[in-house]
C-alpha cells in the first residue's frame, strides 16, 4: 500500500502515535506535514524540537516532509497547518487529526478551564484543522481524514470527563462530516486507538517504551494502531462515516445501534416501567445509516407521519 505522491498532515506528530504515522506514511513515499506544538501532555509550553527531530528521520531515511508548530487550538493555526501543506506541496489527499493533551479530573471537581482546553485541543482542534482541508478536498477531487476518538468517549472511563466529551464529540462531527463529505470523494473515519504513550502514562496505563521494542514484542506498542490508521488514510479505504477500535493488534468497528424496543400504547411512565426487560434488550440491534434513517424507523414501527 503505497502514498507516492500523496501529501499528508499528522497533527501531535512529534511522539508517540502520531510519529509512527508519520514515519510509515513517509516510509510508503507520502509527504508529510509533521504538526506538533512540542507542549507538555497537559498543554502547557511549546518546543519545536519534538517534531523537527521527527523531520531529520523521515529525511534521514529519503522521505519528504516539512514541520509545522502551529497549535491546532486555534482556528489560525489550524489554518495554517494545511496551508503549510498546501504552500510547500500544492495538495492534502489526506489528514490525520492525532494531537492531544489531558487533564484528568473526577467530575465533582472538574473546573471549567480544566474542560475548556480538552475541549479547544480535542473538539475545537479537529475542526480548526480538518475544516481547511475538508473544503480544499471539496473543490478537488476528495480525499482521506482520519479523526481520533477513544474508549473512554465511547465507554466511559473514570476522571475523564473532559476528556470523553471531547472525543465523542469528534465522533458526532465526523458523521456529519462522512454524510457532507460523500459526493465529493471525502471519506472520514473516527479511530479510537489503544497503545502506550505519553499520555496513556499520565493516565496510569503503560507509558512509552524507553528502549526500541518491535509490536512483536510489546503488546501496547503504536505499531500495533498504525496499520488501521494507514489503511484509513489510503485511497482504497471503502469505508466513511465509521469508528473503529484498535489495540495490540485487535482491531474492530464500533457502532452506534438501536435495539427493537417497544411502541407504547399507554402513554405512561408506568408502561415505560413495565417494559424495561424488552426496552433495555440488546438481542437484535439496528444500526441505522444516519439521522434521516432513523426517522424512518420510528414511523415504520409507530405509524408516524410527518
Amino acid at each position: 500500500m503505497r502514498f507516492d505522491g500523496k501529501v499528508v498532515v499528522v497533527t501531535g506528530a512529534g511522539n508517540g502515535l502520531g510519529r509512527t504515522y508519520a514515519l510509515q506514511l513517509a516510509e510508503r513515499g507520502a509527504r508529510v506535514v509533521v504538526n506538533d506544538l512540542g507542549g507538555s501532555t497537559d498543554g502547557r509550553g511549546d518546543d519545536q524540537a519534538a517534531a523537527s527531530r521527527v523531520v531529520e528521520e523521515i529525511r534521514a531515511a529519503g522521505g519528504e516532509a516539512v514541520a509545522n508548530f502551529d497549535s491546532v487550538a486555534t482556528q489560525a493555526g489550524g489554518a495554517a497547518i494545511v496551508q503549510t501543506a498546501l504552500d510547500t506541496w500544492g495538495r492534502v489527499d489526506a489528514v490525520i487529526a492525532n494531537a492531544g493533551i489531558l487533564r484528568d479530573r473526577s467530575f465533582s471537581k472538574l473546573s471549567v478551564e480544566e474542560l475548556d482546553i480538552i475541549l479547544d485541543v480535542h473538539l475545537r482542534g479537529t475542526y480548526f484543522t480538518v475544516q481547511p482541508a475538508f473544503n480544499w478536498m471539496k473543490d478537488n477531487g476528495g480525499g482521506n481524514i482520519v479523526v481520533t476518538a477513544s474508549p473512554s468517549g465511547l465507554f466511559g472511563a473514570f476522571g475523564q470527563a473532559n476528556y470523553a466529551a471531547a472525543k465523542l464529540g469528534i465522533v458526532g462531527m465526523m458523521r456529519v462530516m462522512a454524510i457532507e463529505g460523500a459526493r465529493a470523494g471525502i471519506k472520514i473515519n473516527a479511530l479510537a486507538p489503544t497503545a502506550a504513550t505519553r499520555l496513556t502514562a499520565t493516565a496510569g496505563m503503560s507509558g512509552e517504551a524507553t528502549e526500541p521494542r518491535t509490536p512483536q514484542e510489546d503488546p501496547m506498542s503504536t505499531e500495533r494502531v498504525s496499520p488501521l490508521v494507514l489503511a484509513l488514510a489510503h485511497e482504497t479505504c471503502p469505508a466513511s462515516g465509521e469508528i473503529f477500535n484498535a489495540g495490540c493488534g485487535w482491531i474492530n468497528r464500533v457502532v452506534v445501534a438501536v435495539t427493537e424496543g417497544v411502541v407504547l400504547d399507554d402513554f405512561s411512565p408506568e408502561a415505560v416501567a413495565g417494559q424495561w426487560e424488552a426496552i433495555r434488550d440488546t438481542s437484535a440491534l439496528t444500526v441505522p445509516a444516519d439521522a434521516t434513517t432513523y426517522w424512518h424507523m420510528i414511523q415504520e414501527k409507530t405509524g408516524a407521519q410527518g
